[in-house]
């Protein structure tokens, strides 16, 4: 054999290699990255070549599969589309998927490891593939009452069984339809362009994604770490709190809402009825940043994993501030926020006698073949404070419920603690409305409610008030949530 002909034997040898080498890369090592990729057209046609599973609530599913004619076989629908959209989210041909739809995919289309020996007998029986069905706790007689009380509102509701952490609703509005985008066509593109375009911010989940000054709803975190701390041990006990009060290191003076209240060195009590600035904000500052602090993340602030298991940003309760800017936090304003979930959480923890549960809103994942691959078990977070602590605090908002600023709450037949917010936000913007609850009847489970309504330039400032706003919301949830539960 001559030079050149060696010569090619070689460089062919070496080709051959080469391309065994890239065929092995490729397939083993980056095999999983390229089978994913967004921009592998295969992974869309097989995600979109069946019925997809659903997610059920109260028993029925709020979502469906409807044939298509492309080469994506199927698109989803969605039941009640805008009043579920907060827990479902989207599931889209175009514009891929977010919340339950995403995080429960794989049991949703089949793909998840424990639904695969079912695909096996599908296709060895002739049967097209199935996927799973994710059981949510949405109740769903609790989700119509909060969608249908926020209304055309810009505002979220979140409702949870105290005892468990399940979530009974979850409503954020304005919302979407979730169906509207679900295909590839123009429409879609049309809905979809709408939806970025409008500056209410309608995908926006106000519930989960998007955090708040709380106001005076925090003062239920206050009065419990005065007591849980031994600042004050009797909550009908005078309090040293000046009317008017000047926060440490200022000139400023902090305000009651209603100048001719009862606030001066009224007792915890009174002032949780009242919604007293002064005595609130000076507990605050006499027990200092680091002991607010600590209370404050007993009650899950500062957790940036609070999973539902869609996650919600952190609320924020500072670090290192001064005694005034504590002062502030106290009342729920300055540089601390909050999600709704996170203020429900609170009102939740107080209602279960100090104990604050894992919020959760998947209920049990399901096989096609309709067995459980999945059950969820109630966890609790903390002991945000003692069962003591929390029935003295009970006590102050049941008292508030009745004699004070959240008389909008009331029910005939059930105990109801509940607690005001009006919060104030930056220049040239309306104060918030808020309102917490929890009601419990005797034979009955608990319910903890937090509302946020966030007014439009429509409602004047002095119809601004938890009360007004937000406090006929909450009762008509609650109403929902107990009725005819066991």
């Amino acid at each position: 054999m001559n030079k050149p002909i060696r010569y090619i034997s070689v460089l062919c040898g070496l080709f051959f290699l080469a391309l065994l080498l890239q065929a092995t890369w490729v397939q083993l090592i980056r095999g999983d990255e390229l089978s994913s990729h967004k921009k592998n057209r295969r992974v869309a046609i097989a995600s979109f070549s069946q019925p997809r599973g659903n997610i059920i609530v109260g028993g029925q599913p709020i979502t469906g599969s409807v044939a298509t004619d492309g080469d994506l076989k199927y698109k989803r629908t969605y039941s009640d589309g805008e009043m579920y959209a907060p827990v479902t989210g989207f599931f889209s041909q175009a514009y891929g998927s977010t919340h339950l739809e995403a995080l429960a995919n794989g049991v949703l289309d089949g793909t998840d490891d424990r639904v695969g020996l079912q695909h096996v007998t599908d296709v060895v029986t002739g049967k097209k593939p199935r996927g799973g069905d994710v059981i949510t706790t949405i109740d769903p007689k609790a989700q119509k009452a909060a969608y249908e009380g926020l209304g055309d509102k810009k505002g979220a509701v979140v409702a949870l069984d105290p005892r468990t952490g399940k979530i009974l609703a979850l409503v954020s509005t304005p919302s979407y339809d979730p169906s509207a985008f679900a295909g590839n066509r123009n429409r879609d593109k049309d809905a979809w362009d709408a939806l970025e375009k409008d500056s209410n911010r309608p995908k926006l989940n106000r519930a989960l994604k998007d955090h708040y000054p709380p106001g005076s709803t925090f003062k239920i975190v206050t009065a419990a770490a005065a007591l849980e701390n031994g600042l004050y041990t009797d909550i009908s006990a005078a309090t040293d709190s000046p009317d008017p009060w000047t926060m440490p290191g200022t000139v400023t003076t902090l305000p009651n809402q209603n100048p001719t209240a009862p606030c001066k060195n009224a007792s915890l009590s009174v002032a949780m009825q009242h919604s007293c600035n002064n005595v609130f904000g000076k507990v605050s500052a006499d027990l200092g940043s680091k002991k607010m602090l600590e209370t404050a993340e007993k009650f899950g602030f500062n957790n940036p994993k609070v999973d539902t298991p869609v996650r919600a940003v952190k609320s924020i309760f500072p670090e290192g501030i001064n005694r005034a800017q504590t002062a502030l936090a106290g009342i729920g304003q300055g540089s601390l926020t909050a999600t709704p979930l996170q203020v429900a959480m609170m009102t939740a923890a107080i209602a279960n006698d100090g104990k604050l549960m894992k919020p959760y809103m998947i209920e049990e994942l399901r096989g096609p073949d309709l067995s459980t691959i999945e059950k969820h078990k109630p966890e609790v977070m903390s002991e945000a404070v003692s069962p003591e602590i929390a029935k003295k605090v009970q006590q102050m908002m049941e008292d508030t419920a009745a004699k004070g600023t959240g008389k909008a709450a009331l029910i005939d037949g059930v105990t109801v603690g509940g607690k005001t917010g009006t919060a104030e936000r930056g220049k040239n913007q309306k104060n918030l409305a808020w309102f917490i609850s929890y009601a419990k009847t005797v034979d009955g489970s608990p319910v903890a409610v937090a509302v946020m309504v966030d007014p439009d330039d429509s409602v004047p400032d002095d119809e601004i008030s938890g009360g007004k706003l937000a406090g006929p919301i909450a009762k008509k949830v609650m109403q929902a949530a107990l009725s005819k539960r066991p």
